[in-house]
């Protein structure tokens, strides 16, 4: 069974960092998901699954939400076999649950285009 895995969230007060890791599991998916864009998107109650951040197969070309741009950093270390996304001057409204996907299709700001969901972390923003 092939997964992505998020790991990293918590509880910061504003203005804080977080970094946010997700992980592949399984060994051929681990070469697909290392070679595919992969974005980061985040669900707060009552709002709907909205995109963060997307970095491409090679890692070299990074998409932000302006939302987060100047505050978020996307990157991939292709020898851990990671996606990471550098969370910085966090504030209250950043908080949700956060998730990555593997880009299949389409857009890459829906999540629609993405699949393999992990179960997501919690990042909550304490002001």
């Amino acid at each position: 069974q092939v997964q992505l895995v998020e790991s990293g969230g918590g509880l910061v007060q504003a203005g804080g960092s977080l970094r946010l890791s997700c992980a592949a599991s399984g060994f051929t998916f681990s070469n697909t998901f290392m070679t595919t864009a992969v974005g980061w998107f985040r669900l707060a109650p009552g709002k709907e699954r909205e995109f963060v951040a997307r970095v491409s197969g090679s890692g070299t070309i990074p998409n932000y939400a302006d939302s987060v741009k100047g505050r978020f950093t996307i990157s991939r270390d292709k020898a851990k076999n990671t996606v990471y996304l550098q969370m910085n001057s966090l504030k209250p409204e950043d908080t949700a649950v956060y998730y990555c996907g593997l880009y299949v299709r389409g857009s890459i700001f829906s999540s629609h285009g993405y699949n393999n969901w992990g179960q997501g972390t919690q990042v909550t923003v304490s002001s």
